[in-house]
């Protein structure tokens, strides 16, 4: 086909799509049905869109994680301070939304499946989200709205671009709009990010240093910090000391039936395995504890 031709075709070919996409009604929501409320305590919302339409649904989970505060170690601090935040409001007392920051490996997702174990009798439910769909957060809340449960909103994970749809849903709900979440709601995410948002070097020049010599983040630094402070508790966790590692390695250890006499010969396997992979957190000792326990021994 001479090119000519083609570059016509084409163009025609574009012009037939605009006036497609002017026809096609454009995408709205089914409203969320709810879900058999006792197949589980802990589902996950899901999403199917196509180019008219968008429907969510919630999916129970079958088997849900039973860790209890008592298998998560080395992080006393934050788990006695999520643990009466979450007992709070399980009583139907106040209580406030939960962000749990820092490095990775270090129970900051435990702690949540922790307090589901701890609560579920007492009717305490998990919803949890995937960061691309928090905008649909108004919808899930007004779903459990006047319902005798306790319910967590969850995302495990999150972070978000700059200009993320996400971001002003969540930022709404946490700020207390018209569209908040009920006294049956407590939000909970995990990041690795302090303040969900990439930090630059570049927004260290926004910062401003005013006569007195206080000095004064800019608009940009402001709005990143903005989305975090809207959480009431911040929960920070840090890497593990090695004898802070060890300790998650006897523990698993025992969990996978180990006798304690099995620790001698495995604490220098265990730091050659940290060593290797770059880190000493409690994700490390769990995958050290299954491969040794699972191996041939004397």
């Amino acid at each position: 086909m001479p090119q000519t031709t083609l570059d016509s075709f084409l163009n025609r070919a574009d012009l037939l799509v605009q006036r497609l996409d002017a026809l096609l009604p454009s995408p709205h929501h089914a409203a969320l049905a709810q879900p058999d409320w006792a197949a589980s305590v802990a589902f996950r919302y899901r999403k199917r869109v196509s180019a008219a339409w968008a429907s969510g649904w919630l999916e129970p989970v079958r088997h849900v994680s039973h860790i209890a505060y008592a298998d998560i170690h080395e992080v006393d601090v934050q788990k006695g301070r999520f643990a009466r935040n979450l007992a709070q409001f399980v009583s139907g007392k106040t209580a406030n939304n939960v962000l749990l920051s820092g490095a990775r490996g270090t129970g900051k997702s435990s702690l949540v499946k922790a307090g589901l174990h701890a609560h579920a009798d007492q009717g305490l439910r998990l919803i949890e989200v995937d960061k691309a769909d928090m905008i649909d957060l108004p919808d899930l809340i007004e779903l459990v709205t006047g319902r005798p449960e306790r319910f967590i909103i969850y995302c495990d994970d999150l972070s978000f671009d700059e200009g993320e749809p996400g971001y002003k849903a969540l930022k709404s709900i946490l700020d207390g709009t018209v569209s908040a979440s009920g006294d049956n709601v407590l939000i909970m995410a995990t990041s690795n990010r302090r303040h969900l948002l990439p930090e630059y070097h570049a927004d260290n020049k926004s910062y401003v240093h005013t006569s007195d010599g206080e000095l004064h983040p800019g608009e940009a630094v402001e709005e990143k910090i903005s989305l975090s402070e809207r959480f009431g508790l911040w929960i920070s966790f840090y890497p593990f000391s090695q004898n802070e590692y060890l300790t998650i390695v006897a523990q698993w250890l025992r969990h996978f039936g180990m006798p304690d006499e099995a620790m001698t010969t495995a604490r220098p396997l265990s730091l050659v395995w940290a060593l290797e992979r770059g880190s000493r957190s409690g994700r490390v000792a769990y995958q050290f504890a299954r491969d040794y326990a699972g191996r041939e021994h004397d």
